[in-house]
């Protein structure tokens, strides 16, 4: 479907939009030259009604993508005319109000229709392009599977870390222990690593914590050390604990990553659903305001 969306049916609803254009600019032009063009001619309320009902029929896209059972067009349909149409409303209702703005309800509509708009551009560019990322990212796989990856190897690494001396066990473990996923809303939209370590630098004992962005210091640590192991199997042993922390680095990358794409695949209907609410208020006000007061 994402793929597609803007291609539906040979771009039906772009042809559409554009005839639409077409006829409201012409609609436009018929004003009577005399006059400065404004909303209250005929002219203006013709704009203003197609905007009206653009908007309300544009509004309806979630409860469309809803209602499992409906006959009426494709989900598909739906939202490719609603990428179309909703960039032709930006024209139609600028046309509406003649380019005429102040410190009114009715300028509060047009700045939050515009908002709604463009938040919908982003909304289209991530639903174009992130699925194929999370694709890539994912390998074939769940979230799910890679988290269950993640807890296998740090079972493993902490097995085998208990053959090792104190420090280089107080360091592995602070390592695990203090691994950061997710977080909070800034964290997973920036992908940010927050995870931290016991200072492998400091004397044993010393409990100074510093930042393991990426595994950086622990995977140092560890390949610091080998060359300093005093037998061939506590060389090995840190070989293997290294091996391990390099794929773990590896998942973790993996898991941060899509927590970054899900999380801006969500965050931008947080945006657009409220702005599109705020927007039909204000338009039910701004109607209201045309019949009572004009």
């Amino acid at each position: 479907m994402h793929q597609n969306l803007l291609r539906y049916r040979g771009r039906r609803y772009l042809w559409t939009g554009l005839a639409l254009l077409v006829a409201s600019i012409a609609i436009y032009m018929t004003q009577d030259a005399e006059l400065p063009p404004n909303g209250g001619s005929w002219q203006g309320y013709t704009l203003g009604v197609v905007g009206a009902v653009m908007i309300v029929w544009l509004s309806l896209l979630g409860i469309r993508k809803r209602s499992y059972r409906s006959t009426m067009g494709t989900v598909e349909g739906w939202t490719s005319a609603h990428v179309y149409l909703g960039v032709g409303l930006l024209v139609i209702a600028t046309l509406h109000c003649a380019f005429q703005f102040g410190l009114n309800v009715h300028t509060l509509l047009y700045v939050l229709m515009v908002g709604v708009i463009l938040s919908g551009f982003f909304g289209l560019f991530a639903y174009l392009s992130y699925p194929r990322k999370l694709a890539r990212v994912r390998s074939g796989r769940r979230r799910k599977d890679w988290l269950i990856e993640l807890n296998e190897l740090d079972a493993e690494i902490q097995g085998m870390v208990r053959r090792c001396d104190a420090h280089t066990l107080a360091v592995v473990e602070s390592a695990l222990d203090r691994t950061r996923l997710g977080g909070g809303v800034f964290a997973q939209l920036g992908g940010r690593d927050r995870s931290l370590v016991v200072d492998p630098g400091q004397p044993q004992g010393d409990s100074k914590l510093v930042a393991n962005r990426d595994q950086d210091v622990v995977i140092d640590y560890l390949s610091g050390s080998i060359p300093r192991a005093g037998k061939r199997e506590e060389a090995l042993l840190l070989q293997d604990l290294l091996r391990l922390f390099g794929r773990r680095r590896s998942v973790l990358r993996r898991l941060r990553h899509d927590i970054r794409l899900m999380s801006w695949l969500r965050v931008w209907l947080y945006v657009h659903v409220p702005l599109t609410v705020a927007m039909l208020a204000a338009l039910v006000v701004h109607i209201l305001a045309v019949f009572l007061y004009w």
